[in-house]
């Protein structure tokens, strides 16, 4: 796959997406923004919906399945667990307006002066945790990087880096490349991970990053969970240059 593969449909709405954050003077984008963005990449996104209200999200709840998970949505919070802006787990409605009230108060004590948007009710997506995205390097320009996520993100600082544009060799490289590969290979009781699937993203990761590389500073998506059947960005985070 080379830099700029998408089709023109698809690069002119990322590009008239990050126009319209660079244009508000906004440094990154939304985890909903960000997620549009990776989706026109073709890169898998859970079911999601942004809602205004208790109502609204206990509706959409509902449509999704329980369990959901409740996050804020504001261009000032781009690591929303940090004022309480997330919730899991929530399996009904009553559970739903709590979550929804507890956030709003969360956010209004420790980031008052925020502008919210409004709430993004997501599917639960269960599975091994891994880490994907893109940065600048000052030497060679937009890399693409891939690790453990979750817990082992934190502990083992596991992650592996390539130049862009990658090739599926290099992409299953990565793959190998870290410590904990084994993992992947459904070790220790873990049921081994759709590897194709976390290939295609990779190289589509490549793709958006190597495009964009002139307006894209970072992509960050943590967690990428990978199940028997699915590949999902579960949270996904969009710095501009």
């Amino acid at each position: 796959m080379d830099n700029c593969s998408m089709t023109i449909r698809a690069r002119n709405a990322i590009a008239k997406c990050l126009a319209n954050a660079r244009r508000e003077g906004r440094g990154g984008l939304t985890e909903p923004e960000t997620k549009q963005i990776l989706g026109l990449a073709g890169i898998p996104v859970p079911r999601e919906r942004i809602v205004h209200n208790s109502d609204e999200a206990v509706r959409t709840a509902r449509e999704l399945g329980f369990p959901v998970a409740l996050k804020i949505v504001s261009p000032d919070i781009p690591h929303k667990s940090d004022v309480g802006g997330v919730i899991v787990g929530i399996n009904s409605p009553d559970a739903m307006r709590r979550a929804y009230q507890q956030i709003v108060e969360n956010v209004a004590s420790r980031r008052s002066a925020a502008r919210v948007t409004g709430m993004l009710v997501q599917e639960m997506v269960r599975g091994l945790e891994v880490i994907a995205g893109s940065a600048i390097d000052q030497h060679f320009g937009p890399v693409v990087m891939f690790g453990l996520g979750g817990i082992f993100a934190e502990v083992f600082d596991d992650v592996t880096f390539r130049v862009v544009p990658i090739l599926p060799s290099d992409a299953d490289e990565m793959l190998n490349e870290i410590r904990a590969s084994s993992i992947l290979n459904g070790f220790g009781g873990i049921r081994q991970v759709p590897r194709a699937r976390l290939v295609s993203v990779l190289l589509r990761l490549s793709q958006l990053a190597g495009c964009f590389c002139d307006w894209i500073r970072e992509i960050d998506i943590n967690p990428l969970v990978l199940s028997a059947r699915r590949c999902v960005s579960v949270d996904a985070l969009l710095t501009l240059r």
